[in-house]
């Protein structure tokens, strides 16, 4: 079974930057892979996703963050930066389903990211 591991969370400064990262093991890496996020109080929402031939953003992350993959390491990013009190939350990586836009594997346990002066 896959299981999701997330890292690369912490406390920084609003105009800051962090990279997250996201491996796992067993077969995941074909479809739509996804960042998300859960801000507290808040349910968990779609920050951005990539396939093979695209990228899409939720609009406030816009020009500020960038998720990649890397094939050879199994790996998915993302990237961000200008960082601002509203990006905090734990974030999360997943699989998604194409056409319901369901989450497809089980839940890793997040990573914190806290932007704070």
């Amino acid at each position: 079974q896959v299981q999701l591991v997330e890292s690369g969370g912490g406390l920084v400064q609003p105009g800051g930057s962090l990279r997250l990262t996201c491996t796992a093991s067993g077969s995941w890496w074909t479809g739509v892979l996804v960042w998300y996020r859960q801000a507290p109080g808040k349910q968990r929402e779609v920050v951005a996703t990539i396939t093979s031939t695209s990228t899409t953003y939720k609009d406030s992350v816009k020009g500020r963050f960038a998720i990649s993959r890397d094939y050879a390491k199994n790996t998915l990013y993302l990237q961000m930066n200008n960082l601002m009190p509203e990006d905090t939350g734990v974030y999360f990586c997943n699989k998604q389903n194409p056409w319901s836009s369901a989450p497809l594997l089980p839940w890793g346990q997040g990573t914190q990211v806290t932007v704070s002066s």
